[in-house]
């Protein structure tokens, strides 16, 4: 259980990753749909994609040609239980999570300003 709890917490460590999961809260995305908005390579996209996989909170499925990625509903379980147990939250509200996602990858994108203008 400490391992799985240890990757999702990684995973969500990384300000791209929780963009791709804010991203994939709308719907499935063909990994070159998730991989447009970002200024990096398709390659370090498909690598953020196998950690967020390796941890439980993203499915990769091949149709066709396409891989499509799509988010685990029960992938942040294990996270939520465990932090329950502190009495600190409730219930997992996706919609809560979704704009703590949007929050984090607003904050991450003034962070990136500021270290631009450093």
């Amino acid at each position: 259980m400490e391992h799985k709890l240890d990757a999702i917490f990684a995973a969500l460590a990384d300000p791209t990753r929780r963009a791709i999961l804010a991203m994939l809260l709308e719907d499935d995305m063909a990994v070159t749909d998730v991989a447009a908005p970002f200024a990096m390579s398709l390659a370090a996209i498909s690598k953020h994609l196998g950690i967020l996989a390796d941890a439980g909170l993203i499915a990769r499925e091949r149709r066709g040609r396409v891989i499509w990625c799509k988010l685990e509903p029960d992938g942040l379980r294990a996270a939520s239980v465990w932090m329950q147990g502190f009495g600190q939250m409730d219930v997992m509200d996706l919609d809560a999570f979704e704009a703590f996602l949007q929050t984090a990858d607003a904050q991450g994108d003034h962070d990136d300003l500021e270290n631009q203008s450093a």
